[in-house]
């Protein structure tokens, strides 16, 4: 399963980067304004320098709703770098959107899925990825990691080559639970990847290890 960090933060992208296990960054202009980046200029600016920080797949965000300008957008924005991959939305002018770039070769994750249709649709367009958004399904008192098992038996019953982008990840044990029903990627805040390291076995182990190590040396 590929990691992918959902933040703008440079200092988080890099503390990722730097563990070795990152795969790809997901953010937004709801992510973006967090770390205070707004304007075009300064928004592709910033798309820019994650490109430059990491080796895989950056999601840039198109916010038109018609398809005439999330082309233009689209391109705009592949065009900055080869890592870029257009982020649309499900919506229908998002789904003939996918469908252009993906007869023009262009990457795409259609995001704000949350149906198992939506991510049929999605695929059957074309997108590269598509992000179910778990966490936000739960908020609502829904079981975000069923649409993964739905999606996941639809993309294998069909050998749909479209890859499930687990999104809105609140913790570690949505990652876990990605990882066993098989998502293909999950992107999520440094915080739920770091604690995947934690354990209090762990902890409690090496403090005995260390000190049974020390009574030797004294």
């Amino acid at each position: 399963m590929k990691f992918f960090i959902d933040t703008a933060n440079l200092a988080q992208i890099k503390e990722a980067q730097d563990l070795g296990i990152l795969d790809g960054v997901t953010t937004n202009p709801s992510l973006m304004a967090k770390e205070g980046i707004t304007g075009k200029e300064n928004i592709i600016n910033h798309y820019k320098a994650i490109c430059e920080l990491v080796d895989g797949d950056v999601s840039a965000e198109v916010i038109s709703t018609d398809f005439e300008n999330m082309v233009k957008e689209g391109e705009e924005l592949a065009a900055l770098h080869e890592q870029i991959v257009v982020k649309v939305p499900m919506i229908k002018e998002g789904i003939k959107a996918i469908n252009y770039f993906s007869k023009k070769g262009i990457r795409t994750n259609c995001t704000l899925v949350f149906s198992a249709g939506q991510a049929l649709l999605a695929a059957k367009a074309g997108a590269t990825y598509v992000s179910p958004f778990i966490g936000r399904l739960d908020d609502i008192s829904t079981n975000g990691l069923n649409l993964i098992e739905e999606i996941r038996t639809v993309y294998d019953n069909y050998l749909f080559e479209t890859q499930i982008l687990a999104a809105s990840v609140r913790h570690p044990m949505h990652i876990n639970e990605c990882a066993l029903i098989g998502a293909d990627v999950v992107t999520a805040p440094l915080s739920a990847i770091t604690a995947l390291l934690k354990h209090p076995l762990t902890d409690s182990g090496l403090e005995q290890f260390l000190a049974d190590y020390n009574k030797g040396n004294k």
